[in-house]
């Protein structure tokens, strides 16, 4: 048990490293790009925020769309987007060359692995489909029910039962009052 607590110790260690320095490497590229085109300082830092913490955050709802069934196409789109944004920034504050593209990369290619290892590592609680039921156990038409006397179908007396729309029933004072 030790040996698992250390190296769950090792790999957060590793895991908060890696995600602050790719992490401040990312933000300080699209913050320069944004503010070399032309934004101020404030609007370079919150488009940082924007396009940085917006892969993390989808990548959080494809995890919670697959564990609850959900489809997640659209969100991968934009996750995939989002990388691409922020690689985009990257290299363009490059030098420009293979290797100075490369080398720019790295930091957002190092964060994007990491939120999507993160991500992927924790086991989906989604409960199992329920096995098809075969063809020969099936009922085509559905059970009829036996009918039941009109006394029992009544509600008990301190439940207020609303007529239909368009039913004028003057003598029933429990639902003066009441707006549809």
């Amino acid at each position: 048990m030790t040996r698992d607590r250390i190296e769950s110790a090792v790999r957060l260690t590793i895991l908060l490293a890696i995600g602050t320095m790719a992490g401040a490497a990312a933000f300080t590229h699209v913050h320069d790009l944004s503010v070399a085109h032309g934004q101020p300082h404030w609007i370079g830092w919150a488009n940082a925020v924007a396009v940085e913490l917006m892969a993390i955050y989808l990548g959080l709802e494809i995890r919670a769309r697959r564990r609850n069934g959900r489809p997640v196409g659209f969100v991968g789109v934009l996750l995939v987007a989002f990388a691409l944004l922020s690689l985009a920034a990257q290299v363009a504050e490059a030098e420009p060359s293979v290797w100075g593209w490369i080398v720019a990369a790295v930091p957002s290619l190092a964060f994007l692995a990491l939120v999507k290892v993160v991500l992927s590592s924790a086991p989906a609680t989604a409960p199992a489909p329920e096995p098809a039921q075969p063809q020969g156990d099936r009922h085509d038409e559905p059970e009829q029910a036996e009918p039941v006397p009109p006394a029992e179908v009544m509600p008990p007396a301190s439940v207020s039962v609303l007529p239909p729309r368009g039913v004028v029933q003057p003598d029933r004072r429990q639902v003066v009052g009441i707006i549809r």
